[in-house]
């Protein structure tokens, strides 16, 4: 009956018309099952046809599929059936109930209902994953149809119109996901319409529609500058100053958002430093403005915006001579005991990039960012650990006096070999053993070596030595080398219980250990040779014949190095 209704319609525009107004009015009164009895009956595949652009049908058949695509079973029928290109080809149209119909079609059938899904077992779980890559195929197949600047082009022509323009920003919205689209969208002028869409909003939710938009596409740092360029920092900046002190919720919600919208435009090189200015850019004062706020919000916001500034020598050497430093040590203070996790965190973040320029250590040290930093050492939060831990390892980088200072620091070393055994926080442990190993090779004070052994720091030394990553290993093994030759007496004991003899000659015997690996390797092989046992253990395991084979090594320093370590092992055997 469907079919036969909608095929005797053919000869006559009036019948046509009856014939939709039908379906739409059953769709309407139960649309799942009108849906399935439409796909049943074959009539999907007249409808690419009516949706010519010249076809005076082409509004009532977009409604129509608009309607059954709201069905997710309608959906790859809808695809099937060919609607994606002549649907595509309507927003062409000048005709703006054509276009709205053509947009909802659209929307509905590519539509990502994912985060609405709660997958409960392994089989919904592989459903939800063949959904998701359906639906991405879908959006991508949009993009190659030139989609999005079709709707760029329509969102600056009817930016009146809200319902167009709410349709494009939902369009906008999903797309704006798909890291295929960013080169698309950045090729056109979207950042500039946008900036001038949000400006022109009042409502809260229409903001919300927009900021949803602004937040993947600035992910993009091509369009982060883009962005900035249109203006879109400046209309943030008045939403903060319009929504610091407001107890709505709606208020808090912007403030949140515009806040974070900054922070991540400040992720793009060139957008931060367009907005940097040497320093002297108002954007640049007016965030820093943020961090002595009684609002978290802002404060966090602005530490993070000081660590995204920090991200080059210039930026950090001039923030560090103009007092910023003391402002993020005031913060951190005010949170020692409210205990804000995500402002510690952010404010950490910021000293630690700004203390890796050589001439701002020594400045830094002196204005006390240790003895702040360590007044989080009691801190049970893995992000604030890991980022106290980086903080205090880029301070003491060529700075002797520091490193020893802390390095016979009981209660800091206690906690550090305590976090070395942080399995469930990788990062943790490994910061954990780096700073180890820092404050002993930049202090290569005797004093820190007896700290350190004391606090049980020698087994975490030498697991650090078989790290996956060279640059761990390396510094593992000249701490090591550092330890054997300023107290071996003292160390002698825990290098036998950690077996590191075998440790080493492994390292030496593994044809992927890199040059310099095998180097401080045999400097750390000569070092131990004055400990009876440790020489014992030596000879036990035949290191000569793995040293003889490295006098042969392509790189001339571990071979020359080699020599003279076969040289040391002969005449002690």
């Amino acid at each position: 009956m469907w079919k036969l209704k909608l095929a005797s319609a053919d000869s006559a525009a009036d019948s046509m018309e009856g014939c939709l107004d039908c379906l739409l009015k059953a769709l309407t009164h139960n649309n799942a099952e009108a849906s399935e009895k439409i796909r049943d009956a074959g009539v999907l595949d007249l409808f690419s046809a009516l949706l010519a652009p010249k076809s005076p049908c082409a509004p009532k058949v977009a409604n129509i599929v608009a309607e059954v695509a709201k069905n997710e079973f309608m959906r790859s029928p809808c695809v099937g059936a060919g609607l994606l290109p002549p649907l595509v080809q309507l927003l062409r149209s000048e005709d703006q109930d054509v276009l709205l119909q053509t947009g909802r079609a659209l929307g509905n059938i590519c539509y990502d209902s994912r985060e609405y899904r709660t997958p409960c077992d392994s089989e919904h779980v592989r459903d939800y994953s063949m959904i998701q890559v359906y639906v991405d195929s879908l959006q991508a197949e949009l993009i190659s149809m030139g989609v999005i600047p079709t709707l760029v082009k329509l969102l600056g022509i009817h930016s009146q119109n809200p319902s167009l323009t709410e349709m494009c920003l939902i369009a906008f919205g999903n797309l704006a996901e798909l890291e295929s689209s960013k080169e698309q969208f950045a090729s056109t002028n979207i950042a500039e319409e946008l900036v001038k869409l949000f400006q022109k909003q009042v409502e809260h939710e229409k903001k919300e529609m927009v900021f949803e938009v602004l937040a993947p596409l600035a992910e993009n740092d091509t369009i982060k500058l883009q962005l900035v360029e249109a203006g879109l920092v400046e209309s943030l900046l008045e939403v903060v100053d319009r929504t610091v002190d407001g107890e709505r919720e709606e208020d808090m919600a912007e403030l949140k958002t515009a806040s974070d919208l900054m922070v991540l435009l400040l992720l793009g090189d060139e957008s931060m430093q367009k907005l940097f200015e040497g320093g002297q850019g108002s954007v640049f004062q007016r965030v820093l403005s943020w961090v002595p706020s009684h609002n978290h919000q802002l404060q966090l916001a602005g530490a993070l915006a000081i660590a995204n500034f920090a991200r080059n020598d210039g930026n950090c050497i001039h923030m560090v001579e103009t007092g910023i430093v003391q402002k993020l040590l005031d913060l951190l203070e005010r949170h020692v005991n409210e205990g804000n996790v995500t402002v510690q965190h952010a404010a950490l973040s910021a000293l630690r990039n700004l203390a890796i320029p050589v001439v701002n250590k020594s400045k830094m040290l002196s204005l006390g960012v240790a003895d702040v930093v360590l007044k989080f050492l009691p801190s049970e939060m893995p992000p604030v650990q890991f980022k106290l831990l980086g903080t205090l390892r880029m301070l003491i980088d060529t700075q002797a006096q520091a490193a020893e200072q802390l390095g016979t620091n009981p209660t800091l070393v206690e906690r550090l070999t305590e976090w070395c055994e942080a399995k469930d926080h990788a990062g943790v442990m490994g910061e954990s053993s780096r700073l180890l190993s820092a404050l002993i090779r930049h202090s290569r004070s005797k004093d820190v070596v007896r700290t350190v052994i004391q606090g049980g720091g020698v087994k975490h030394l030498v697991n650090m030595a078989t790290s996956e990553h060279v640059i761990m290993q390396n510094e593992a093994l000249v701490a090591l080398g550092l330890m054997a030759a300023l107290d071996l007496g003292l160390a002698e004991k825990d290098f036998e219980g950690t077996r590191l003899v075998q440790v080493l000659h492994k390292l030496l015997s593994d044809e992927r250990s890199a040059p310099e690996i095998k180097y401080n390797s045999m400097i750390l092989i000569c070092a131990i040779m004055g400990s009876e046992p440790l020489h014992q253990a030596v000879r036990g395991l035949a290191f000569l014949d793995v040293v003889a084979k490295l006098r042969a090594h392509e790189n001339q320093t571990v071979a020359q190095q080699a020599s003279l370590t076969e040289q040391r092992l002969t005449v002690q055997s």
